[in-house]
C-alpha cells in the first residue's frame, strides 16, 4: 500500500520532493521552522513499519495504545504482526468470496485493525516473533512476502471455474505464518495467561466506542457512506460532514484530551522531513477536497496518530503527528502538519465517540452502532 512509503523509497525521494514543493510554492524544507506546542497527549513510542505498507497497523495500533494511555494510565505494546497475520487471511477471504473483483492489498485502514480485535483479539508484541525475524530483516520487509501472497490469493479464482481451489485457505495460511509468524492461541503476560480474545478485553477499551467521520459533496452530509477507496476493502461506512464540522470535531476532541487515528494523502506536500503545510496560494475548500478527489490528485495512502497542536513562529495552527517511518526526519518520527493541510487532504478520522459534542454523538449514535 502507497500507505507505506517505505523508508528506501523515502531517502531516494527526499530530494525531488523537496524540489517540487519548492516549485509548487511551499515553504523550503531546509529551514527548519519553530513550532510553540500548545497541547501535547501522552502517547506511546515511536514505530518503525519498515519495509511493509502497514502504516494502517502501526498507527492504528499506536491509537489505541494512546486510548489506553488515556484511559488507565497503562502502556502497552500491541503486536502489529497479529492483526496483519488476520487482516491478511480476512483480505483474501474477501477477494474469493468476491470471485476476484476486489483488491489485494498490502494496505488497509483503521477499520480492519477494530475488526480484527473485535473478532480475533490482540496479543502483545513479544507473543509473535519480531516483525522481520522470519525473513533475515531487523524489521518487517515484505518486498518477498506480499508479491508471494499476492500470487497465491489470484491463483485460487480460476476463470470460469464453478468453484474456487479446494483447501486454498490452508495454503494462504501458510504463507502468512511463514513470513509475519503464526498467532499464539494463548501466551503468557506479566505472569498471567491469556488468549487473544481475553487480553483484549483486559486492555480497558470497549470496542464499540469508534467511529470513522469524513467530508466528500458526491455523497449527502449527514448520512453514513462507504469511501470509495482502494485500500478501504472492508467496505465500513464513514459518516459525512462539511469539513469545517470535521475539524471542529477534531480540535475538540484534542481539547477534550483524545487522540485521533487520520487517514489521508501525503503524496503532495507532505515533506519528508517533518513538516506538511500548503503553498500560501492554496484555500482548503470543500470544493477544492472534492475536485481534487474526483481527478485523483488527492487519494488515501496514510494513516497516523494525530495527538496534538502547535503553532509556527508566525502563530499559524498546526497538529502534533505520529508517524510509523521510526525516527526519521528532524523531529524523530514527529511531524508537525498545518490545520490547513489536515484540512484539504484529510479522508477520514477515526476517533472514540465520546470525544464527539454531545449532538452528534446523539445524532449518529456512534456506540454499538
Amino acid at each position: 500500500m502507497r500507505t507505506g512509503f517505505v523508508l528506501a523509497v523515502m531517502l531516494m525521494t527526499v530530494t525531488a520532493s523537496a524540489q517540487e514543493n519548492l516549485q509548487r510554492g511551499s515553504i523550503d524544507s531546509q529551514v527548519k521552522k519553530t513550532f510553540t506546542t500548545i497541547k501535547e497527549i501522552p502517547i506511546t513510542s515511536v514505530k518503525n513499519q519498515w519495509r511493509s505498507g502497514t502504516c494502517w497497523a502501526y498507527a492504528t495500533l499506536g491509537y489505541f495504545e494512546s486510548e489506553i494511555l488515556r484511559q488507565t494510565g497503562k502502556t502497552y505494546d500491541l503486536c502489529e504482526m497479529f492483526v496483519v497475520n488476520k487482516d491478511y487471511m480476512d483480505n483474501a477471504t474477501h477477494y474469493v468470496r468476491m470471485h476476484g473483483y476486489s483488491q489485494i492489498s498490502e494496505g488497509g485502514s483503521c477499520d480492519d485493525v477494530l475488526e480484527v480485535i473485535r473478532q480475533h483479539g490482540i496479543c502483545p508484541e513479544n507473543a509473535m516473533p519480531a516483525p522481520g525475524s522470519l525473513t533475515g530483516d531487523s524489521l518487517a520487509n515484505f518486498m518477498v512476502f506480499f508479491p508471494e501472497l499476492d500470487r497465491k490469493v489470484r491463483s485460487i479464482v480460476v476463470k470460469d471455474a464453478k468453484a474456487p481451489l479446494p483447501h486454498w485457505q490452508d495454503s494462504v495460511q501458510a504463507i502468512i505464518d511463514r513470513y509475519v509468524g503464526h498467532c499464539p492461541e494463548s501466551f503468557v503476560y506479566e505472569g498471567k495467561t491469556y488468549t487473544p480474545k481475553s487480553f483484549a478485553e483486559s486492555l480497558g477499551l470497549n470496542f464499540d466506542d469508534y467511529v470513522s467521520l469524513t467530508s466528500y459533496t458526491h455523497h449527502p452530509f449527514g448520512k453514513w457512506f462507504i469511501i470509495e477507496a482502494p485500500y478501504k476493502w472492508r467496505l465500513k461506512p464513514s459518516y459525512n460532514m462539511p469539513i469545517e464540522q470535521l475539524m471542529g470535531v477534531l480540535d475538540k476532541a484534542l481539547d477534550a484530551g483524545y487522540t485521533v487515528a487520520w487517514g489521508g494523502d501525503v503524496s503532495g506536500d507532505f515533506t519528508r522531513t517533518g513538516e506538511a503545510m500548503l503553498p500560501d496560494s492554496i484555500q482548503p475548500t470543500q470544493q477544492l477536497r472534492q475536485e481534487q478527489w474526483n481527478d485523483w490528485r488527492m487519494t488515501y495512502d496514510h494513516v497516523m496518530v494525530i495527538y496534538g497542536k502547535a503553532v509556527d513562529e508566525q502563530g499559524k495552527p498546526y497538529y502534533l503527528v505520529k508517524n510509523s517511518w521510526g525516527k526519521y526526519g528532524q523531529y524523530k518520527g514527529i511531524w508537525y502538519m498545518s490545520r490547513d493541510y489536515i484540512a484539504l487532504n484529510t479522508t477520514y478520522i477515526f476517533l472514540n465517540c465520546h470525544a464527539l459534542p454531545d449532538d452528534l454523538r446523539e445524532t449518529i449514535r456512534c456506540s454499538g452502532f
